[in-house]
């Protein structure tokens, strides 16, 4: 007999990404139907348990990266990076507008080889489809050793929707995902 609440624990996935400020990241893949939880994090450097400050200085290796739980029976990993090669420039490397450094990288770190598989598919079908005229720089590894950011750095948009960087960074994003995917919205976001 199959138990329906084995299924629905089977159907739970983590993706991270990185392409900028974790801040933007969190915002957007927050709106998504499916989408359980976003964390703000580091990923991929040299120092244990790094600080936002040790991370900023460009110093530690890590990326600044969001950690997506996710209901696959409701959103794929594949949707997820179709988000995710729009919602960003991936073809600048250690940079996203004026945010500079190498932990603004680009950079997919897949948990299975069958999100490398697919992340290495999305990469062919980004660069194919004619959105960036030059060629995408995101790197596609194994996730290392995650840390989640500190907690002032979650949920930043929902919490600071009025200053500056949530209204002329974070928020055109959500615009843009608002009219590029009304189909995999959250109800709610959808208005």
């Amino acid at each position: 007999m199959n138990d329906p609440n084995s299924t629905a624990a089977n159907s739970i996935e983590t993706a991270t990404v990185g392409g900028g400020c974790f801040w933007c990241l969190e915002a957007v893949f927050q709106q998504l139907d499916g989408v359980l939880s976003v964390e703000s994090g580091y990923a991929g450097g040299e120092v244990l348990n790094p600080t936002y400050r040790q991370v900023c200085s460009g110093t530690t290796g890590h990326a600044e990266v969001c950690q997506i739980r996710f209901d696959s029976r409701r959103i794929t990993f594949s949707e997820l990076l179709n988000v995710f090669w729009k919602i960003h420039n991936p073809t600048t490397l250690n940079r996203q507008g004026n945010d500079v450094g190498t932990q603004y990288r680009s950079v997919i770190y897949y948990h299975t080889s069958l999100q490398r598989e697919e992340a290495l598919a999305s990469r062919v079908s980004a660069e194919a489809s004619g959105l960036w005229t030059d060629p995408i720089v995101t790197e596609i590894t194994e996730l290392p050793v995650y840390y989640p950011a500190e907690d002032y750095h979650q949920n930043y948009f929902q919490d600071n929707q009025r200053e500056a960087y949530c209204v002329y960074v974070i928020r055109p994003k959500l615009e843009h995902l608002r009219t590029d995917f009304p189909d995999i919205l959250k109800p709610a976001d959808k208005k």
